[in-house]
């Protein structure tokens, strides 16, 4: 009975079933059929949209009818103004219909660039070529189970082209693309993903261009969010345990968790708002940024903006990550790519500097001249162009070399230009703030913009 209930549940149908809220299923196109069913239906009471692929059928493979199909779905979405969630199984475009699957992926992949509503990605089976490229294009991609893969290139021409011998899953399973971006969330299986889609979408608008609905607000979990921070400053911590002594009952729904783990990416609430959060993880490179998280962090500012929700940043890293490496791969390129993001965004947006903020990270980080709405700062916390230990190498330098004490020459710079009451008085914060009143702070700011 198990086995059979495992194949039910893996039907196109089933999994259409299993996201809307009961007996609002209605099929859409049932007649053209070819391998995929549509349908609509709701989803916390609210109207949505979604396709499912069999992937039994021909292999799985896109034709030219199952492509309309797909098509058709988003232009009733972007009328009804209702979000797109789909459930791709396929080996790519179907070789007996030539160029007509290659067409019908080209105008998947438009409707997906250019849809006016959220779309949500369900990657449960094998997704090969086309059926890969159209799970990325989407706002977000969540997989589900053990048995999801995606790729461009199979194993079998692997090995006939570049020699290589490599497995479905060690070329393109859950922990290859949960660690490089592509997969945003991973469920155990299609039921954790559906309630995945239904939380995502809780805080995401009908219509892209609308403000997210507000929930009732709920108490955080209690305690000082300054209480988290060690007593040295060169001792780790989880911003994560920050972070829930500020948003509603301290719950954090962590986007792309294994991808990039020194900046955390989530989506909260905050009084009832939604807000996406970002912060510097201090538990993994010491807070440094690097190349994959400049990349992780303008994808997600971009999409904030895209999904209109209000940004709060919380910054806690003493710069961007030195080494030859990270030049090679580009580190100007992606941290460019990351300011961008913040110099352009239009969503309500706070910072809050935890304990230190240095450099080109300091920028970066959302800060007061990259347009945040309101830059506060933990009273302890300090602020400058590089840590008072790396400058006095630079300005105390024939003070060291005449013998002087290191120690307090490091003492006195930092008094005198990394204090952030000094960067303060400066204009350069808006306001030092104790760390308990944080989310009274934050709230009241972006309920001034919302």
């Amino acid at each position: 009975m198990a086995a059979i209930e495992q194949v039910v549940a893996e039907t196109p149908l089933s999994r259409l079933e299993s996201l809307v809220d009961p007996g609002t299923l209605h099929l859409i196109r049932t007649a053209v059929g070819d391998g995929v069913v549509a349908a609509s239906g709701r989803v916390l009471g609210r109207p949505v949209f979604c396709w499912a692929q069999d992937g039994r059928f021909k292999g799985g493979s896109l034709g030219a009818a199952g492509g309309s199909t797909i098509t058709r779905v988003f232009e009733m979405a972007n009328r009804a103004g209702a979000p797109v969630v789909c459930f791709p199984e396929s080996g790519g475009a179907r070789v007996q219909e030539g160029a007509a699957g290659l067409a019908a992926y080209g105008a998947i992949f438009r409707a997906e660039a250019t849809a006016r509503v959220p779309v949500i990605t369900v990657v449960a089976g094998a997704c090969a070529g086309g059926a890969a490229y159209g799970a990325a294009v989407g706002d977000l991609t969540i997989s589900a189970g053990s048995d999801a893969k995606m790729f461009l290139t199979g194993p079998r021409v692997i090995q006939e082209v570049m020699g290589e011998e490599v497995t479905p899953i060690d070329l393109g399973g859950v922990k290859v693309h949960s660690a490089n971006g592509v997969i945003h969330l991973a469920a155990e299986d299609d039921e954790e993903a559906a309630e995945y889609v239904r939380q995502v979408l809780s805080f995401l608008p009908d219509r892209l261009g609308e403000r997210p609905v507000a929930a009732a607000p709920r108490r955080p979990l209690g305690g000082d969010p300054g209480e988290v921070l060690p007593p040295s400053p060169r001792q780790v911590y989880d911003v994560r345990d920050v972070i829930a002594r500020i948003v509603d009952a301290g719950e954090l729904l962590e986007l792309s968790p294994r991808w990039a783990r020194n900046l955390v990416t989530g989506l909260v609430r905050i009084e009832g708002m939604p807000v996406g959060v970002l912060a510097n993880q201090p538990r993994h490179l010491g807070g440094t940024l690097d190349v994959a998280a400049a990349e992780k962090g303008a994808w997600f500012v971009n999409w904030c903006e895209r999904m209109s929700l209000p940004l709060l940043v919380l910054s806690d890293t003493p710069g961007f990550l030195p080494g030859t490496g990270q030049e090679r791969e580009g580190v100007i390129r992606y941290g460019a790519a990351f300011l961008r993001a913040f110099a352009r965004a239009t969503v309500p947006r706070v910072t809050v500097t935890l304990r230190q903020a240095f450099g080109g990270a300091h920028i970066v980080m959302n800060s007061r001249d990259l347009g945040a709405d309101l830059t506060l700062a933990w009273s302890a916390a300090r602020v400058g162009v590089m840590g008072a230990r790396q400058a006095v190498e630079i300005v105390g330098r024939k003070e060291l070399a005449a013998g002087a004490d290191r120690m307090a020459l490091e003492t006195a710079y930092e008094i005198e230009q990394l204090d952030v009451a000094v960067t303060a008085r400066g204009g350069f914060i808006d306001e030092v703030i104790e760390p308990h009143e944080t989310r009274e702070r934050v709230a009241q700011a972006l309920g001034a913009f919302v």
